[in-house]
């Protein structure tokens, strides 16, 4: 009897652990199929990631066709350019070309193509550039017709000073003069109207400037005849080279 109690002890027991191990199994399977799907979800994940970080560098891209990058080139040079940006030229510096270029110039255009907005793409003179939009007109007419602002640095007086006595001069001169460079402050007179291109140098070939009637009026002389006289002599052609001598030699001292 008690070996007949003893086996069927055993038996349960290997029954329980045969149902144990079955049950081990079974969740074994199951958190390999997890894995797996698991697995699967990630490769998905990164194969869209994988796809937009190639969207992405296409549109980093700034010649590749259709980006995004290429038109907002485009858009900034025409922005920034004076006169109209032939096809050429956009090709040159955005270093694009064919359907590309075509393509992001119409999206540019087509950006820009509301009748009724503040800046209108426009096709003028063989190139392409932004103007403002016929019912900003009044506003930008106002704008224009405001007084300029003549106020004077004291670098931009003794610049002007300069021309004025020695027209027409060119930058390097004035910078050799004044012993510091003269771009930004020349920049400025230009700006204001105080001072123009006159021609360039024949041996250098540098621009040369000169003063306006916007100078002659602002310092209400009829020409350059009324500027002021230098420490009390008239100066003649001849006395203006000699001075500009004189003032070069000082300046070659300086340096």
């Amino acid at each position: 009897m008690d070996d007949q109690n003893l086996n069927s002890a055993e038996t349960n027991e290997g029954q329980e652990w045969s149902e144990a191990e079955a049950e081990t199994e079974t969740a074994d399977e199951g958190v390999i199929l997890e894995t797996y799907e698991m697995m699967e979800i990630s490769e998905e994940i990164e194969s869209g990631m994988d796809a937009d970080e190639t969207d992405a560098a296409a549109d980093a891209d700034p010649a590749s066709p259709g980006s995004d990058g290429l038109a907002r080139n485009i858009e900034a040079v025409l922005f920034i350019a004076p006169d109209p940006v032939s096809l050429e030229v956009l090709a040159e510096v955005t270093g694009a070309e064919g359907e590309a270029l075509a393509h992001a110039v119409e999206a540019v255009r087509e950006k820009y193509s509301d009748p009724d907005g503040g800046i209108i793409f426009a096709e003028i003179a063989g190139g392409y550039t932004f103007r403002t939009g016929d019912l900003a007109r009044e506003a930008v007419e106002r704008f224009c017709r405001r007084p300029i602002d003549y106020s004077l640095s004291p670098a931009a007086m003794e610049t002007l000073a300069i021309v004025a006595y020695l027209q027409p001069i060119t930058r390097p001169e004035i910078a050799r003069i004044r012993g510091v460079g003269a771009d930004t402050v020349v920049a400025n007179l230009l700006d204001k109207g105080l001072v123009a291109e006159a021609g360039r140098a024949e041996q250098t070939g540098a621009v040369k400037y000169h003063t306006t009637e916007s100078f002659e009026k602002l310092f209400g002389i009829t020409d350059i005849a009324g500027l002021p006289s230098l420490e009390g002599f008239e100066a003649t052609p001849a006395d203006v080279e000699e001075l500009r001598e004189k003032l070069h030699l000082a300046a070659d001292k300086r340096q």
